[in-house]
């Protein structure tokens, strides 16, 4: 019987929450440990706080997946204390993994934002609100028909070509290239000193910027062409979307809407607008949504979001956006649920701390 490595359960994480769909800031995937060590307890915790690692202390795991990333900035040091970084040396030092889904999930079908929408039912849901991935580029080669299959094959080795769960995509147009060879040339195809007319076909492939000098050699070593033609460009592209937007159940009012979000989410819940104004439309952005008033604004009559701010607030009124704020990990419970959920599928022992909440407001 195989032993489940970290790397097993990562490569299980990537396929419920992608990491290439998450936001270019964020971190995810493996941030402590090794990829190749056995896991026999999983836990999951919406974020690292210090009560997660005590619970951790007395409840121990060999990996910890956490919602929330725990070094979300840059560190120089990893030293013990009372900090991110000294909660890092503290599940180092017990040599306990940790792996962040974050906004991966976010985006993900079935995630949190599909799970904000499901516990508030509403219907008929779509998602709005891009977030872009890591820096993307595309590669377009021009290859005779006959070797475009190769070339496109090369370019998938060398890491491009994946797009979500899809691998080995491309496009590719059937155009007519000209090339005039200079004397010393030895042309694949066509004469000597006169213009040439060839058919060829444009590959496109999408890849990770930083897989871009690999799948430019490998395009070119597997190029029929003593020259090849090739461009590189960066591009945004195949972006996740972070919030829903649907249709609620019967007839509400903002003022029910904000009695029903506090009920199946909890927290201190904020509203702006109207509270007698009909509701219809709901769009919703677990954790924090301000960035995305104005996408809300083309879709629903309110947004549920955390931490929006005073003049976000003002922005999304003067839009004719209503606003409910129950706060920020209010809005990431439904999704820190269905995580827990998902993963108790992939071990035999799985930890729940996810009831260690890490908001640091105070319900009243």
């Amino acid at each position: 019987m195989s032993v489940l490595t970290v790397a097993d359960v990562l490569d299980h994480l990537d396929v419920l929450a992608p990491f290439g769909k998450a936001a270019a800031w964020d971190q995810v995937g493996l941030q402590l440990g090794d990829p190749a060590a056995p896991v026999a307890r999983v836990g999951v915790c919406h974020e690292v706080t210090a009560e997660v690692l005590a619970a951790i202390e007395a409840n121990r795991v060999d990996l910890l997946i956490a919602y929330h990333p725990l070094l979300f900035r840059p560190t120089t040091r990893i030293v013990a204390g009372d900090s991110a970084s000294g909660r890092a040396f503290g599940l180092l030092n017990a040599g306990v993994a940790v792996a962040v889904v974050h906004t991966a999930f976010d985006v993900a079908p079935g995630g949190a934002a599909d799970s904000l929408a499901t516990v508030l039912g509403l219907s008929d849901v779509v998602g709005f609100g891009p977030i872009w991935g890591r820096d993307a580029a595309k590669i377009v080669a021009f290859v005779p028909h006959g070797g475009a299959d190769d070339v496109a094959r090369a370019m998938v080795a060398a890491g491009a070509g994946t797009i979500g769960r899809y691998t080995g995509c491309s496009f590719r147009a059937d155009g007519v290239g000209t090339f005039w060879p200079e004397a010393g040339a030895t042309p694949a195809a066509g004469s000597a000193g006169v213009l040439n007319r060839e058919p060829e076909v444009r590959v496109e492939m999408i890849a990770p910027r930083s897989s871009v000098a690999g799948v430019v050699a490998a395009l070119v070593a597997a190029h029929p062409y003593e020259e090849p033609a090739y461009d590189v460009y960066e591009v945004r592209a195949n972006a996740g979307f972070v919030g829903r937007a649907g249709s609620t159940e019967g007839d509400l009012t903002l003022e029910t809407l904000a009695d029903q979000v506090a009920g199946r989410v909890g927290g201190n819940v904020r509203v702006a607008g109207r509270t007698h104004d009909p509701v219809t439309k709901v769009a919703v952005v677990p954790g924090s949504g301000g960035d995305f008033i104005a996408a809300a604004a083309a879709c629903a009559d309110v947004l549920v979001t955390g931490d929006v701010s005073h003049h976000q607030a003002r922005d999304a009124l003067e839009r004719g956006l209503a606003i409910i704020d129950p706060g920020h990990a209010a809005t990431e419970r439904p999704g820190i649920a269905t995580l827990y959920a998902a993963v108790a599928q992939l071990a035999t022992v799985v930890v729940n701390l996810t009831h260690l909440d890490p908001s640091p407001w105070e319900e009243h």
